[in-house]
């Protein structure tokens, strides 16, 4: 059981789906509410091909370098990101992704959700400007070969 939409998505439902697999148990999936899903479908970015990354990771070295790994991957790149650490991957984005076209798709489903699209240096005043609050999902336009 989970509190989070389709659960097991980066985040602690896998290890209770490993956890009862191992025990004997059979898993049922229910689908529901899946925030990358969302996304995806109404973020306006191309879906043909995409990778999803879950949440990158909290030190900014390992961030950069897992950031300039996706850099040639040739489809829409989607993360999770939190409230606390957005401005900062906005700014990491700048650097890294500074031409592509980004979506925040944040609070999907909810009263609040909302959908900013633009430039990582686009996004990065509209972050300076007001707080961004809730979850974030996060779609990076694919490298065009």
């Amino acid at each position: 059981m989970t509190d989070s939409g389709s659960p097991g998505i980066s985040d602690p439902g896998g290890r209770v789906v490993k956890a009862a697999l191992a025990a004997g148990f059979r898993v049922e999936p229910v689908p529901g509410a899946c925030a990358l899903v969302a996304a995806l479908t109404a973020g306006g970015l191309p879906t043909e091909e995409f990778h999803f990354v879950g949440f990158l990771p909290h030190k900014s070295g390992q961030r950069r370098k897992k950031l300039e790994e996706l850099r040639s991957f040739a489809g829409t790149l989607v993360l999770y990101e939190s409230p606390y650490r957005i401005e900062k991957l906005l700014a990491e984005l700048n650097e890294v992704f500074p031409g592509r076209s980004v979506v925040l798709a944040r609070e999907l489903t909810k009263k609040f959700e909302e959908f900013l699209r633009g430039t990582p240096a686009q996004l990065l005043e509209v972050a300076k400007k007001r707080p961004l609050k809730g979850e974030f999902v996060v779609l990076i336009d694919s490298l065009r070969l």
